[in-house]
């Protein structure tokens, strides 16, 4: 059952870099890792912290603005007999909530809504977690 199609154009620029170019005209720059630009990898984890972030902000700034909200993605990078793949995808949370009765609902809040997120909500950490297929076509015309 699909709710809705999610689609980005990724574009040339150069040798070992491109520019992904979502439907509302957002651009982002990736490379092969030569340059200061996000490498895919890199974005698959700011992707997957970006995701949970939304998640957990959601749900816990109902109690409380955060005084501090920052995630820490990290994955290990193999080439295996499965060929390349990150494993231990890791994203660590660190929030800071104000020292009054909001600050400690938003707290006791938090785990539960990390957990939520990676079990049910996030959409990125889901896909990486579930089997997903990936096909890939010459649409070349």
């Amino acid at each position: 059952m699909s709710d809705q199609r999610h689609a980005v154009q990724v574009i040339r620029t150069g040798p070992g870099t491109f520019e992904a170019v979502n439907e509302r005209g957002a651009r982002m720059s990736m490379g092969s890792g030569d340059s200061a630009d996000f490498t895919p990898v890199e974005l698959l984890l700011a992707a997957a912290a970006g995701c949970a972030g939304i998640d957990v902000d959601l749900i816990t700034a109902r109690r409380a603005e955060p005084e501090e909200f920052s995630m820490q993605a990290s994955g290990e990078k193999v080439h295996d007999e499965e060929g390349s793949h990150l494993t231990d995808v890791r994203v660590a949370f660190t929030v800071r909530f104000p020292s009054d009765e909001g600050g400690d609902e938003a707290r006791q809040r938090l785990p539960r809504a990390i957990e939520q997120s990676r079990d049910r909500l996030c959409t990125v950490s889901r896909t990486i977690a579930l089997p997903t297929s990936v096909t890939m076509l010459d649409a070349t015309t």
